[in-house]
């Protein structure tokens, strides 16, 4: 039987020795990570960003991008806004909005 995917705060590696290194270093900074792809989401207002274009904005990797947005949707900070843009590879990518943009991250 398949599980849905837990997307918790905490990253869990896959039993694969590179993968457990990996989440591992992502445990201190995976707040952090969250926090800089909600911000880049609010930002961009009604037009949102796909994963291509945050990772882009951020100067990350598209790999530490996703799961950040999976995490953020999972927690209800941001939905699919249904609009559609090509990525470079000219396949169509979900458009990523805040939920509640006053009630999100504060600029420091």
């Amino acid at each position: 039987m398949m599980r849905d995917h837990d997307y918790s705060s905490t990253p869990r590696p896959r039993g694969i020795d590179t993968s457990t290194a990996a989440a591992a270093s992502l445990t201190s900074s995976l707040g952090y990570l969250q926090a800089k792809v909600l911000c880049a989401i609010v930002e961009a207002g009604s037009c949102g960003l796909t994963t291509n274009e945050l990772a882009e904005r951020l100067r990350i990797d598209r790999g530490s991008i996703q799961p950040r947005t999976s995490e953020l949707r999972a927690q209800g900070r941001i939905r699919d806004s249904l609009q559609r843009r090509l990525n470079a590879n000219g396949k169509k990518a979900i458009v990523w909005v805040a939920v509640n943009q006053e009630a999100e991250v504060s600029h420091d």
